[in-house]
């Protein structure tokens, strides 16, 4: 009897280990949001933010049943020219200070395929919050060799914003509206 009780104990805690989302922490060395738009024409403009923190309830079992919650300084983006990162940080466009942020917090995942998503959420910019819908792909899930076997995933993600839809729509149309991002980011899972 006592071996049917701890044989089905170990089953049912073997089955809630996998019904529920496991917390993995973002490695903010190894996830990056790289930003591009046209430039009058001419030439495509790169920038970045890096060292952001975030956390995904990553159920491997139900992808659906994921979330994810990502926030970044707004300060924190790079160009490669400081006078540009200065004149976004300007009032011409963010009119930013210390402590702004950028966020996004999802609100729904559509499984697409094996291994793709469709990621929506709400994300917070400029004091303004819209919802966008992020094409994910999971590229790996397992064992970290590094890092002593830790539980770890990667995702690469993109979408395109209008700058306008969050306020930052100066010199557009000369300068495009549309800003195409492109996401890639690692998480270990925690404990």
């Amino acid at each position: 009897m006592k071996s049917t009780l701890f044989a089905a104990a170990l089953a049912f805690s073997a089955t809630a280990a996998f019904a529920a989302p496991e917390k993995y922490t973002l490695d903010p060395s190894h996830s990056q949001v790289v930003f591009t738009y046209n430039h009058l024409g001419y030439s495509t403009t790169y920038g970045m933010f890096s060292g952001f923190e975030g956390q995904i309830m990553f159920d491997q079992e139900d992808p659906a049943n994921s979330s994810v919650s990502v926030s970044m300084p707004l300060m924190s983006m790079f160009t490669g020219w400081e006078k540009r990162e200065a004149h976004f940080m300007a009032e011409d466009f963010f009119d930013a200070s210390e402590g702004d942020m950028v966020t996004f917090v999802s609100t729904g995942i559509e499984v697409t395929g094996e291994n793709t998503a469709k990621i929506t959420g709400d994300l917070a910019m400029n004091g303004i919050t819209q919802s966008v819908v992020l094409d994910a792909r999971l590229n790996q899930a397992m064992a970290h060799p590094m890092k002593d076997g830790q539980p770890w995933a990667g995702f690469d993600a993109t979408t395109t914003l209008k700058r306008s839809d969050f306020g930052v729509d100066k010199f557009a149309p000369f300068v495009s509206d549309e800003v195409e991002v492109m996401i890639s980011i690692e998480a270990g899972k925690d404990g």
